[in-house]
């Protein structure tokens, strides 16, 4: 599966590992076809390592609700890492934590490894990346300018357009 989460600089698509993560894409794929992310910003960037979304538009950033209403299990596989640019994760406070939240790695970052989900991986629009990771911060890692999820658009198949 993949999906398609059009941002305001463009279009990230994102493969899913619903093999992999079962539970995990699960909530996200669920999340993005109900709509939850539409206009979600992304409150945190830091270049070099990631940007931070999935808190719905109408809440604080503190917010990470899962299709369960609750809080679910990490999924974390030893094969599964954060070594690349692109990995897409889940975004969490410790152990057994996860909602609605995730980030996309700018860089590898191997210090995540058996504390984050890692459930994707950026297919295509690494210029859309490179323009989210380009936008200027203030001292709290937060961007200038707004940037959101305009909505999301889910994939059967990984390479559908």
């Amino acid at each position: 599966m993949s999906v398609t989460l059009h941002t305001d600089l463009g279009d990230l698509k994102v493969e899913v590992f619903c093999e992999s993560v079962p539970k995990t894409a699960e909530n996200f794929l669920a999340l993005c076809a109900s709509s939850f992310y539409d206009l979600s910003p992304i409150h945190r960037l830091v270049p070099t390592f990631m940007f931070q979304t999935g808190s719905p538009a109408s809440s604080s950033t503190k917010t990470s609700t899962s299709i369960w209403h609750e809080p679910f299990e990490d999924e974390v596989r030893p094969s599964l890492r954060h070594n690349a640019r692109g990995i897409v994760s889940m975004a969490n406070k410790g152990p057994m934590s996860n909602g609605s939240q995730f980030f996309v790695c700018f860089a590898p970052a191997p210090h995540l490894d058996g504390k984050n989900t890692v459930f994707g991986r950026v297919l295509g629009g690494e210029d859309v990346l490179a323009a989210i990771e380009a936008v200027e911060i203030d001292g709290k890692n937060r961007p200038k300018e707004r940037i959101v999820i305009k909505n999301a658009t889910v994939h059967a198949n990984p390479l559908a357009g």
